[in-house]
């Protein structure tokens, strides 16, 4: 059996590999989508003080910090029986709206935009950032821009551009001022320009596409979102599970997912694979993100986005295709900025009630020790690739004892491998395989936008990491198993 090996899969966060097995007549026997890298974050946390969550987790992955800061913050609230009061609520939703633009706009405009605007079978030299730069100069300023005013409000909410750090048990540990919340407005209406701009540039290249959309990563699975009584949701919700054809198959609250989802490993990655517990797998496959939220919520509660939603559902109605996912992320982004608008425009926003305190002392760890109690609580947000929690179980002394984390790429992970597989199938005839072909495969992982690091933990049994030690010479002197 010969096999054709794609690494790395370019204009990704982490790094992956896609491997297609070819039998003796030339058709692909089987494909795979591989994650090789490894970050461990949940036995990092372990003997941590639970408080400390919110600062230790954003450093998972400089992209997806806010979302970690976040479903940690909340975790850490229930836990502590903390309820942030509501000028609090509404900051760190703010926050977590700035992440959406600035994530949004960096993974549509410079990652998956170069297959669009240069072509999927273009030179790679020009096929990346640098071609949708000297290609399109206007489009690409109009990017950066839309980028930068996320990062603005994430520095103004959460103190830091990367790796906020204002969210704390109950609340904020930081207000807006009136003065803050004039120079946010500004900004955020300069956004909903810049992304109005964006999308009469791109929005005619779904028509132009319209093929590849129909053959790239052909999956149908179920899907999971957060919702707020059928609206658009990113901050708080029950999770809404749908099949395939739309119809309801679950909903629940954040601290019963365990009954819900269930993981499971395979030889082949690092990157686990949640599936529905009540169908099993594979067939429990579902997905998160974008294309999910759209799929799942009956509206999106703010103008403009509301009227890119109605043209969206009309054409493609419960959507299955994974390069439709840019389309979503281009209507969620429009959604972030009106809805940090209107976030900004209440006073709220500017309030100084912002944190709720803990007002009875915790145990010390002697008598956390001696009383065996332990307390849980799950943070679960809508992060911009899709659905995030975070689980965690401390002694009474607030260290953590146990943490698990499922991130939005894992719940995505078997349908980015059943879609390489698949279009594989269809598309590889021979040994002799294009490099637009090869792109093409690499352009269903993109679509997913997959944060690796954020999402590369293991149970069970794996592969021990080795450390090997050369001398001056080259020569291995020592192998390390870990």
């Amino acid at each position: 059996m010969k096999e054709i090996e794609i690494s790395p899969v370019t204009r990704i966060e982490g790094h992956a590999k896609i491997t297609v097995q070819l039998d003796d007549t030339g058709n692909v026997a089987d494909a795979h989508f591989h994650v090789m890298e490894i970050r461990g974050f949940e036995k990092f946390l372990e003997g941590a003080a639970v408080e400390e969550a919110p600062r230790i987790t954003p450093r998972i992955c400089g992209i997806c910090q806010t979302a970690h800061h976040l479903s940690a913050a909340k975790a850490t609230d229930e836990i502590f029986g903390l309820e942030p009061p509501q000028t609090a609520q509404r900051l760190r939703e703010l926050m977590l709206l700035g992440q959406y633009i600035h994530s949004h706009s960096l993974h549509f405009y410079f990652l998956a935009a170069p297959d669009l605007v240069m072509g999927p079978e273009s030179d790679p030299v020009l096929r990346n950032v640098l071609g949708i730069i000297k290609n399109n100069p206007d489009l690409a300023m109009m990017a950066i821009n839309t980028r930068k005013i996320g990062q603005e409000i994430t520095a103004k909410v959460g103190g830091k551009p990367i790796s906020p750090v204002t969210a704390i048990p109950g609340g904020q540990s930081k207000g807006l001022t009136a003065e803050d919340r004039d120079q946010l407005l500004t900004k955020v209406n300069e956004a909903i320009g810049l992304i109005e701009q964006g999308l009469d540039s791109v929005k005619p290249m779904f028509d132009q596409y319209s093929e590849a959309i129909e053959v790239l990563g052909p999956v149908e699975s179920s899907f999971g979102a957060l919702t707020n009584s059928g609206s658009l949701e990113f901050y708080d919700g029950p999770v809404k599970i749908i099949d395939k054809d739309g119809g309801p198959i679950h909903e629940f609250e954040a601290s019963d997912y365990l009954d819900y989802i269930e993981e499971k490993v395979q030889p082949w990655s690092y990157l686990k694979f949640p599936y529905l517990k009540q169908i099993g797998f594979p067939e429990g496959n579902y997905r998160v993100g974008p294309l999910a939220r759209l799929n799942v919520v009956d509206n999106v509660p703010t103008e403009k986005a509301a009227d890119l939603f109605a043209e969206y559902k009309e054409k493609y109605g419960i959507a299955q295709n994974a390069l439709l996912y840019h389309y979503a992320r281009l209507i969620e982004l429009m959604y972030a900025a009106e809805k940090s608008l209107q976030i900004l425009e209440d006073d709220v926003i500017i309030g100084t009630d912002i944190r709720n305190p803990l007002l009875e002392p915790l145990m010390s760890k002697e008598e956390a020790k001696e009383s065996g109690e332990t307390k849980r609580g799950v943070g679960l947000i809508e992060a911009p690739r899709g659905i995030l929690l975070h689980d965690y179980e401390t002694d009474g002394a607030g260290y953590i004892n146990r943490a698990n984390l499922i991130v939005a790429t894992g719940q995505n992970n078997l349908s980015m491998d059943m879609g390489v597989r698949e279009t594989a199938k269809q598309m590889i005839k021979g040994e002799e395989v294009s490099e637009g072909l090869k792109n093409k495969l690499e352009m269903i992982i993109r679509a997913y936008d997959p944060c690796l690091s954020c999402a590369t933990h293991t149970i069970g049994e794996s592969s021990p990491l080795a450390v090997d030690i050369y001398d001056s010479e080259g020569q291995l002197i020592k192998k390390h198993l870990i």
